[in-house]
């Protein structure tokens, strides 16, 4: 690793300027209705399960839609995919404001409300991914990547802080109110920005889906990173069992809450800075594996802790060992996959991101339904660690991967 730049570089293009900060205030009311949603869930059920089952309730959009969305962004216009799914989730947070103010929230329509909400971010994800090589050249897009990258952390870290104290003061339906608006602000950052136009349209057909999924299939590791990020996301995700951990272990309520969830951000943000600031990288196959059971040990440690503060020092760990590994998985993705294909590759890896650690909420969940909730995290971190270490053994190409150097 050598010669640090500015890490602000992508910055001094407006289309990325005005994308940045319109996705930073959008990302920041998401996050904050994330921790709305599983503290009034939590608390109308107090069950493990319950929580588990939200997961699978974002899941399901994810595997029947994510394909459909990829196709969609390589075909249509992606600036008015964007738009519209941005209105369509505005609406499913104004469902959850006025049932919430109405007194007529049941586990029912959180999960109903959340599934509609999968079915637009299925949409919304390639189309937004598939911009972002637009706004930047080229030999500034790692930089592009790892800021993009580290708004969406940074959000995460001011989002769900704020959105405890809210909660604690004014209620949950100041969260979905908030976050509706968000979504119309991010629209009114999008609308100056232009987008080329698709140099090769994808067709609307199954034969588009086969042929992104050969793609992936063709490329090892790429394979490779997409299985490894799948399987230990699925072990090691125990953000789904944060509103047990502040009722019942930490005793701190929803003001705790908010920074059980901001926590592991503040670690993904230095891991994002200092990423954002290297020049080149190399052994980018290392430092992913090494990133991911960084990730599961820290996992280990929230468990096994009874301390608040510790709680939030490891898990700001599992945010920075997760931040390098998307930082080099995203920028490995981006720079080997044709502009016709991105949209599909996005919706595809989406499936993996998005499937891993949802199917881990609910596994988590359950779990944590029979043998409590810090037993059910500190499987989840150990399994973390031997995936990663087993896929280093047995996929000898991502573990030696250097291809060329990644560069800012």
């Amino acid at each position: 690793m050598k010669k640090r730049i500015n890490p602000f570089l992508a910055l001094d293009y407006f289309d990325f300027r005005l994308f940045f900060f319109g996705s930073f205030i959008s990302q920041m009311g998401t996050q904050m209705q994330v921790v709305a949603v599983s503290w009034e869930l939590y608390q109308l059920t107090h069950s493990a399960s319950s929580l588990g089952l939200l997961g699978l309730s974002e899941f399901i959009p994810v595997i029947l839609f994510a394909l459909v969305g990829g196709i969609a962004a390589d075909k249509f216009n992606r600036k008015k995919i964007l738009i519209f799914s941005q209105i369509g989730l505005a609406i499913m947070a104004g469902v959850l404001s006025i049932a919430s103010i109405e007194g007529i929230t049941s586990p029912l329509l959180i999960y109903i409300v959340m599934a509609v909400s999968g079915v637009g971010m299925a949409f919304n994800m390639p189309a937004r991914q598939g911009v972002l090589p637009h706004l930047v050249p080229r030999k500034y897009f790692m930089n592009a990547v790892s800021l993009n990258t580290l708004q969406r952390q940074t959000a995460i870290i001011v989002g769900p802080a704020v959105a405890g104290f809210m909660i604690a003061l004014y209620g949950v339906e100041t969260i979905y109110i908030f976050n509706a608006i968000t979504f119309l602000i991010l629209i009114m950052t999008l609308l100056p920005i232009k987008i080329p136009a698709h140099e090769k349209k994808a067709d609307f057909d199954w034969k588009s889906v086969m042929h992104g999924l050969k793609f992936v299939k063709s490329n090892q590791v790429l394979y490779s990173t997409m299985i490894l990020d799948f399987l230990a996301t699925f072990f090691g995700t125990a953000t789904i069992l944060m509103p047990i951990f502040a009722a019942d272990i930490f005793h701190t309520g929803a003001k705790g809450l908010g920074l059980l969830y901001s926590a592991p951000a503040v670690g993904g943000v230095i891991a994002g800075l200092i990423m954002s600031s290297i020049h080149r990288v190399r052994r980018q196959g290392v430092i992913i594996i090494g990133s991911i059971v960084l990730y599961g040990l820290a996992t280990v440690g929230f468990g096994l802790t009874t301390s608040f503060a510790l709680a939030l020092f490891f898990l700001a760990l599992t945010g920075a060992g997760d931040m390098i590994s998307t930082i080099l998985r995203n920028t490995i993705r981006q720079l080997v996959t044709p502009d016709h294909l991105r949209g599909r590759m996005v919706s595809i890896n989406m499936i993996f991101v998005q499937g891993g650690p949802k199917l881990g909420e609910t596994e988590a969940g359950l779990l944590a339904a029979m043998v409590g909730a810090p037993v059910s995290v500190v499987i989840g971190g150990v399994g973390t660690v031997a995936i990663a270490l087993l896929l280093a053994l047995i996929m000898p190409k991502l573990r030696k991967f250097q291809g060329h150097e990644l560069a800012v």
